[in-house]
């Protein structure tokens, strides 16, 4: 089984200078908890969590027109369609991320596999190990998305 198998295309994205107010609208008409942040290429240049807007912007006083850009984290790690779902579920565990981005062969942003997509596509074991390594503690409270 390959990303390409389970991913959600074309998700919802927004670019570096949308406002966290516009990130969190976007996630609360979608339904989730991450989005890519493009660049005007279309390229990820980072992602905005529900996370990431609680940590780095509620928390720290900032106001809800901060740029995306602000808080938002980066490098962004990315898979492609061709991914198998082992090397997926490996980059996820390896970063401790619950969702990760899905790029094209040109580096675009073409979709967004979550953990719960995972745990859809595979079997119980391998959801299970992903759930546990991905529950290790981080010292970096705005880390775990």
């Amino acid at each position: 089984m390959h990303v390409q198998d389970i991913m959600t295309q074309n998700p919802t994205c927004c670019g570096p200078d949308a406002t966290v107010q516009a990130a969190a609208k976007l996630m609360m008409e979608n339904d989730c908890g991450e989005i890519p942040v493009l660049d005007d290429n279309g390229i990820p240049i980072g992602v905005i969590t529900d996370r990431d807007i609680a940590c780095r912007c509620v928390a720290e006083g900032k106001t809800n027109d901060t740029r995306v850009s602000d808080v938002m984290s980066s490098p962004v790690v990315t898979v492609t369609p061709a991914t198998s779902l082992a090397d997926c579920c490996a980059v996820m565990e390896e970063n401790q991320i619950r969702r990760v981005p899905v790029v094209d062969d040109t580096g675009k942003c073409c979709g967004m596999v979550s953990q719960a997509d995972v745990a859809l596509g595979s079997d119980t074991e391998k959801t299970g190990q992903l759930v546990r390594d991905m529950s290790k503690p981080n010292h970096d409270p705005s880390h775990a998305d």
